[in-house]
């Protein structure tokens, strides 16, 4: 039986939804009137539901942290500062994805337990199509900020929370993730949580401006405040361009004043500000700007580029030198350059991603976006507007200004659409339309748009067997499968153990540690069979270094799975494939050290400690003949 207070709550719920027409004032604010009225018809949802939120297991949460793992990175230090300006009070806070997922929490360890009971914890869920009415589901079809105070949220299960949250966008104007900041217990009166709100959305405009800087290093950089002082500390303001002067990324805040300036996002910085004028501020002290769009004078400064753009691979992209890999990318380039789609196929961590990211840099579209989708990942009933993007008043709960979707914000670009086996079926269809017809028709717009775009899939799926089952449309496959790749896992990878190295060495960096690897936890990494492949690797080198208490990783750092009792045998008496390795790099190259260091990835100081370790003598090493 449910408790008195909850309900009351359904009561209240119901009233309100069977009399909202006839109600001279709501209860609760409009948006969560909303919010409710979808929850309840649209998401079927029970209110007087008192069961937690859905939980992650921890692979799904493994992988959700892996691929936010630079908004995660960026974001951490500013969700510890405002953990420690709201703890006093009992509040913790959550980041999550932009599907709702906690991938990050700090809550103080006195009420831990009670908020892990009342949802509030890693992995958690929290979109609104599986919880209804709450802080972070109200953002994530917002897009704006949010509190869901206490009776706001639609099932009974929540009534007791207050959440206050913020969106945080990428420097392309998409959803990175939700920040909230939420509490077990609180007054009722609702402004209560004013300043709370406004401390989230302070924190929330930090993480995206250090994301916003971290990915403009190669551009030029406006900042600008209506304070001189804040130019540098707390821009309201920030655009990006290349040597070109065509823009590459605003804020949240710029984007909107630039939208409503202009309507669009202009192609080039010149279309918004007098050159000359930008060029009295670069790098110097913050200049006079007068700027109506974003209310008058502001304060300026423009920063040359930190960093000369190099194509090179990033940290979550190790380099293949593995041939299949490299041939597979060449060919593949080709046929994308000739306007094809291509289908990669693989297991699943085995680097399709990394694949498909490296395919556009080295494609005709370098310079276009790349856009990328987890059909997966994204429950069915917001792919659609993902993807396809909504017009002004769409729906209820649709942003006054509408949404660009993904194949939109991929134009001229690539757009990547990972686990496509995955996609509803429904939407297969529009997607075919647009790939035959070039257009797009975002949700409840009257016109359709051109799009220039260029296609790449990957699946872990046999689209062959679903398309037999009927799961996956036959036209669709062939349109989608102009040529196909498989990426071989990576317990078949020639070049195993330079990822190992570099992998390695990027967690080590990550961990602040420096660290090598024993001859016999080497031996386990590369007889191991590596059923969660790359993914998998980065995972167990991570916790090794995080446990490792000297400059070796040894056998019983690596987790239990990982060692599986292959490699107990004392290390003399094992046959270990390194030394192996090594001979064959050595052999290929000549015997020249430098040569077979970068080969394999390593340094030439650490080539000759193995190659000391192993016994292996060098042609130059050994002593001259009498």
């Amino acid at each position: 039986m449910l408790a008195a207070n909850s309900k009351a709550h359904v009561d209240c719920v119901s009233r309100v939804l069977k009399n909202a027409d006839r109600l001279p004032q709501a209860p609760v604010p409009a948006p969560i009137l909303d919010s409710w009225r979808r929850s309840m018809e649209q998401h079927r949802l029970d209110p007087a539901s008192l069961q937690g939120p859905r939980i992650l297991s921890q692979s799904s949460l493994n992988e959700c942290r892996e691929r936010a793992e630079l908004f995660l990175r960026i974001a951490s230090d500013a969700v510890a500062r405002l953990h420690g300006r709201v703890r006093d009070a009992d509040y913790c806070v959550l980041l999550t994805d932009a599907q709702g997922r906690t991938i990050d929490y700090r809550v103080e360890s006195t009420i831990r337990n009670d908020c892990r009971k009342a949802g509030l914890y890693l992995g958690t869920c929290w979109s609104e199509g599986e919880e209804g009415t709450c802080g972070v589901a109200g953002v994530l079809t917002s897009h704006a900020p949010v509190t869901v105070h206490k009776r706001d949220h639609f099932r009974a299960a929540f009534i007791g929370l207050t959440c206050s949250a913020a969106p945080v966008f990428d420097p392309q104007g998409a959803l990175l993730g939700v920040l909230d900041v939420s509490a077990l217990q609180s007054p009722d009166d609702r402004r209560s949580q004013h300043l709370i709100r406004q401390m989230v959305v302070q924190s929330a405009r930090e993480i995206e401006n250090a994301f916003f800087m971290h990915n403009a290093e190669q551009h030029w950089v406006l900042r600008a405040h209506s304070a001189p002082g804040y130019v540098d500390s707390q821009p309201d303001f920030l655009l990006a361009w290349d040597a070109d002067g065509r823009l590459q990324a605003l804020n949240s805040v710029a984007r909107r004043v630039v939208l409503e300036q202009c309507g669009q996002v202009p192609e080039h910085i010149g279309q918004l500000f007098d050159l000359e004028i930008l060029r009295a501020a670069t790098d110097e002290a913050a200049q006079r700007l007068n700027w109506t769009a974003a209310g008058g004078e502001v304060h300026a400064r423009v920063s040359s580029p930190r960093r000369q753009p190099v194509r090179r691979a990033s940290r979550t992209e190790p380099m293949a030198i593995d041939a299949r890999v490299t041939e597979a990318l060449r060919l593949a380039t080709r046929v994308k350059d000739c306007n094809l789609a291509v289908l990669i196929q693989g297991e699943t961590g085995a680097g399709k991603e990394v694949f498909a990211r490296q395919l556009h840099q080295r494609s005709a579209r370098a310079e276009g976006p790349f856009v990328a989708l987890n059909c997966a990942a994204i429950p069915e009933s917001l792919i659609e507007s993902e993807l396809f993007g909504y017009a002004a008043g769409a729906f209820t709960g649709a942003s006054t200004k509408g949404m660009r979707g993904l194949l939109q914000q991929a134009d001229g670009g690539t757009l990547f659409l990972d686990e496509i086996g995955d996609m509803p079926l429904g939407l297969q269809t529009r997607l075919l339309r647009v790939l035959a017809e070039g257009e797009v028709a975002p949700l409840g717009a009257s016109r359709r748009e051109r799009v220039d775009i260029q296609v790449i899939c990957a699946t872990h799926r046999d689209l062959v067997a679903r398309v037999a089952a009927g799961s996956f449309r036959e036209d669709l496959y062939f349109r989608l499968a102009n040529a196909r790749f498989e990426l071989p896992p990576l317990r078949e990878r020639s070049d195993l153990l330079v990822l190992i190295n570099q992998v390695l060495e990027e967690e080590a960096k990550a961990c602040g540690v420096q660290v090598g690897l024993g001859a016999a936890a080497l031996e386990c990494l590369l007889n191991y069979r590596w059923p969660g492949n790359l993914r998998q690797l980065r995972q167990v080198l991570r916790y090794a270094c995080a446990v490792c208490g000297s400059g070796t990783l040894q056998v019983e750092d690596l987790p239990v799975d990982v060692r599986g009792g292959q490699c107990s045998a004392p290390e003399q008496q094992c046959v270990s494939p390194q030394r192996q390795v090594l001979l064959d790099a050595l052999v290929r190259h000549r015997w020249k050290p430098g040569d077979a260091a970068r080969a394999l990835g390593i340094s030439r100081a650490t080539l000759y400690r193995r190659v000391h370790e192993h016994g292996i003598e060098m042609p130059r090493m050994q002593a001259p003949r009498p």
